[in-house]
């Protein structure tokens, strides 16, 4: 046998065990994602119904539970979150509502190619239109009118604990359909002085009422900044440091958010800012919460944690605003609330 043909043969066995690897190791994935996806005795009772976004006394959220409605947006009565749950026919990695509009951030990963899009909803959950996403879905808020519709991506690192990440937050103007495809085009004001570098990135906004006023995360320089912005003159100015992803609350005074309790690394509390005074409240959630929050009502704030021994997998908690009380469980199986 020639040294030629010794090498092509060794080289169409290695192409044979490889391609057998791989073919085993996508098998083995496929079986493990397929029992993840299996309903485990205890899950809530989902099924399928009618769901609109002008529903009162109802709270959405995304279903976490396994099982074919995994992922779809999903309402349950708000005085009986721990219910059976009705989900639609939509699925999607983030999702928000306000005033009959809503928006839904999906991800499908392909063979070539990861495909992300943003979807604005009207109130029977139809796709009013259709944005390419830069990266993958973190974010969403919709404006408490529904005039204003934001979301962030990640670009690049898979979380904002990764040592290199980048983000894009755009604001879209849903009477309009005029789209801001990133804030780092606005104008920063930094400790009360004209601020310009490289390195901007911006995440969470969450909308004042009066169709102008939003909040949202500024991190530059290896620092997170609370920003005020203005839609209008595409502005932003810093306000105190160390906050991320802030919820403003339905009266307007307080701003909840993730606040970095060591640096250089992923634990958060979660905490109550003061708009006024800027005093700063730590809430009684003692476990790390890598979440933007949500206002059920004034006195209250939820937010999703990882389900303990479930990858994958999610539940919904909520606790007092003004840092007093316990935890509980409110939907378990769940993420991305939005009150209707």
């Amino acid at each position: 046998m020639t040294s030629l043909r010794r090498r092509l043969l060794v080289l169409v066995a290695a192409v044979l065990v490889l391609a057998g690897v791989g073919t085993g190791m996508v098998l083995h994935a496929a079986d493990r994602a397929d029992r993840a996806d299996q309903p485990r005795k205890g899950d809530p009772t989902v099924s399928s119904g009618k769901l609109t976004l002008s529903q009162k006394n109802r709270l959405t959220f995304v279903n976490a539970t396994a099982g074919p409605h995994r992922t779809a947006v999903a309402s349950v009565p708000s005085a009986d979150p721990g219910g059976g749950r009705t989900a639609s026919d939509l699925k999607c990695a983030r999702f928000y509502a306000a005033a009959g509009t809503g928006v839904c951030l999906q991800s499908d990963t392909g063979i070539l190619k990861q495909n992300n899009r943003a979807l604005l909803l009207d109130a029977d959950l139809r796709t009013r239109h259709t944005y390419a996403l830069a990266g993958t879905p973190s974010r969403a808020r919709v404006s408490p009118s529904g005039r204003f519709a934001a979301w962030t991506v990640f670009v690049s690192g898979e979380s904002y604990a990764s040592a290199f990440f980048s983000t894009r937050t755009s604001i879209l103007d849903t009477r309009t359909m005029k789209l801001i495809p990133s804030l780092e085009t606005f104008a920063i004001t930094l400790d009360g002085k004209s601020y310009k570098a490289a390195d901007v990135n911006f995440w969470g906004v969450t909308f004042a009422s009066d169709d102008d006023t939003f909040y949202a995360t500024l991190n530059t320089a290896s620092k997170t900044y609370l920003v005020r912005g203005s839609i209008s003159r595409q502005t932003v100015t810093t306000l105190i440091e160390n906050v991320e992803c802030p919820s403003l609350s339905p009266d307007e005074t307080r701003v909840a958010f993730k606040k970095r309790v060591l640096s250089r690394t992923d634990l958060w509390r979660e905490y109550v800012l003061d708009l006024r005074t800027l005093r700063e409240t730590p809430l009684a959630e003692r476990h790390s919460v890598d979440d933007q929050a949500t206002w059920l009502d004034d006195r209250t704030v939820a937010y999703a944690l990882p389900t303990e021994g479930r990858t994958g997998s999610s539940d919904l908690w909520s606790v007092p605003a003004n840092g007093t009380g316990t935890p509980r469980l409110l939907i378990a199986g769940a993420s991305s609330p939005a009150p209707l």
